[in-house]
């Protein structure tokens, strides 16, 4: 193997079955997504005549497994694909789909066989909501699992000892192309006043990467007689639980309290600096964030993608952003700028880098 490539390894309790992957993200560009691949390694022996199946699963939890309520469980699988690897139902080579599994096949010897499958396009990406402190057990999420077991049959009850589970990750990147940048404006009539407030708010650009600074353009033209006491931003995260409950959480990831004034008859425009990070946000319970492997960090959940057609109570969990500016005059005047939240692709992460080394490094 290549020093470049991680194996992701795992092998059962009695050692009849191990599973062998390249990789565990796998990226939804919403009209497809990629395959997953990768080798079984058996142990004749130890299977002792059983068969030997793969299945990939996507799974909703509401709740821990024993907290079903009068018989309804507390999760859902939105979708099970199985296959039969050993004995195996066709050709070896006829297996092989990537350069990465001929490579495991020729290093791990004749015991070795390949398994590969095919996302559907109409599941919901790796999300799950941030428990409290205090809470134990599963978290409200939707998982993917890759599982090998060794058994007599498909439908025979299987062994703990014979079972090997890997999860996985199902992501999105940041489209391609800048969209149009969000701009949302309001004018505001009070009794008393012969003449309106003002405001707009508008973002640079309608995507935005983890950890990048979000530039909000606040415009306010207060012809009214009353006076602006305070302008707050805020950034809120909408997660919607469409899939039993059709409940929404909107979460502020972010605040700004200005403490900025507009007295009648005067304007302001400025801009401020927003930054929802999940650093900021760990003790709180509901937030939605992007699906994690074990011993590994996360971020805020990306901003959801969804393929024209496909029905949204099956994707689980859904997320949304947007910025709230909000004017304290009496009362309150609001505006909310929706935008997107995601990952940049790595290759544009690459070009970008490799940009602003040669912007740095030219002559000035």
């Amino acid at each position: 193997m290549s020093p470049k490539n991680v194996i992701f390894k795992k092998v059962c309790k009695d050692k009849s079955v191990g599973v062998y992957m390249g990789k565990r993200d796998f990226v939804d560009r919403v009209d497809s997504v990629e395959p997953l691949d990768g080798v079984i390694l058996i142990d004749p022996e130890a299977l002792q005549g059983r068969k030997v199946f793969v299945t990939l699963s996507c799974t909703f939890r509401y709740g821990r497994d024993d907290m079903d309520v009068m018989g309804i469980a507390f999760r859902r699988e939105l979708y099970l694909a199985t296959r039969q690897v050993y004995p195996p139902l066709q050709d070896r080579e006829k297996g092989i789909h990537t350069r990465v599994q001929a490579k495991l096949l020729r290093k791990l010897g004749n015991n070795s066989y390949p398994f590969f499958f095919e996302f559907p396009d109409n599941l919901p990406c790796s999300v799950a909501l941030q428990p409290a402190p205090s809470d134990v057990g599963k978290q409200c999420a939707v998982e993917f699992e890759i599982k090998a077991f060794s058994a007599e049959s498909q439908d025979a009850k299987v062994r703990k000892r014979s079972t090997v589970k890997l999860m996985l990750r199902k992501v999105q990147y940041a489209p391609e192309g800048e969209g149009i940048a969000p701009s949302v404006e309001t004018t505001r009539d009070f009794v008393m006043s012969d003449k309106p407030l003002h405001v707009k708010a508008s973002l640079d650009k309608e995507v935005y990467y983890h950890g990048e600074p979000i530039k909000v353009h606040v415009s306010v033209t207060n012809n009214s007689s009353k006076n602006i006491k305070n302008i707050i931003l805020s950034v809120d995260q909408i997660a919607n639980v469409v899939l039993y409950s059709n409940d929404s959480y909107a979460k502020c990831v972010d605040i700004e309290d200005s403490g900025d004034s507009v007295s009648p008859g005067a304007t302001l425009q400025k801009v401020y600096t927003m930054l929802p990070l999940l650093a900021n946000n760990r003790e709180r319970r509901g937030i939605a964030l992007d699906g994690k492997l074990k011993h590994e960090d996360t971020n805020l959940a990306s901003s959801s993608i969804v393929k024209d057609g496909v029905l949204k109570e099956v994707l689980g969990i859904m997320v949304s952003y947007r910025v709230m500016v909000k004017l304290i005059v009496g009362g309150e005047v609001g505006l909310e700028v929706p935008f997107k939240l995601m990952h940049a692709k790595p290759d544009a992460v690459s070009r970008r880098r490799r940009l602003c080394s040669r912007n740095s490094s030219a002559p000035t």
